[in-house]
């Protein structure tokens, strides 16, 4: 495993549409592997592969309660309504109130291409919304309503 470059701000590749995975292989695990090791040392709850300037829609997530992987993750299900502080390892030390589903389902695969689903609240919906939000070049201060300390 290795500890991979976040990619900052005004960094082009965050921005872009990622393409699904097709190809379930030794490549595939090392990235999931990498991205998880770069988010934990970053102390993280949330990586997206633009983030490590890989355009493919894979995400790894651990809000304290276990490695979550998603491989073309899709929101099917949201629920009610949040509004808290959100941040971003691509935007170090800025952080703003953004509006979120209070629970959210997906559907993905994992590392080996079997599909399964997944759901969370609150801190576990926002991070699969925001990671989300990342596989479609969108990032989370478009929907900053308000920034804070």
């Amino acid at each position: 495993m290795a500890i991979r470059q976040i990619r900052m701000r005004d960094d082009e590749v965050l921005r872009k549409r990622c393409k699904e995975v097709t190809k379930f292989d030794d490549k595939l695990a090392v990235l999931l592997d990498d991205m998880y090791e770069t988010m934990m040392k970053a102390d993280g709850v949330g990586l997206a592969a633009p983030q490590v300037g890989i355009l493919k829609r894979v995400v790894v997530i651990d809000v304290g309660t276990g490695r979550i992987e998603l491989v073309n993750p899709e929101i099917i299900e949201t629920e009610g309504e949040q509004d808290g502080p959100e941040g971003c390892l691509s935007f170090p030390g800025l952080f703003g109130k953004v509006k979120r589903p209070n629970k959210v389902k997906v559907k993905a695969q994992d590392r080996n291409g079997r599909p399964f689903m997944a759901e969370g609240e609150e801190l576990l919906a926002r991070a699969f919304c925001h990671e989300c939000d990342h596989l479609d070049g969108h990032v989370f201060t478009e929907l900053v309503t308000e920034y804070v300390k």
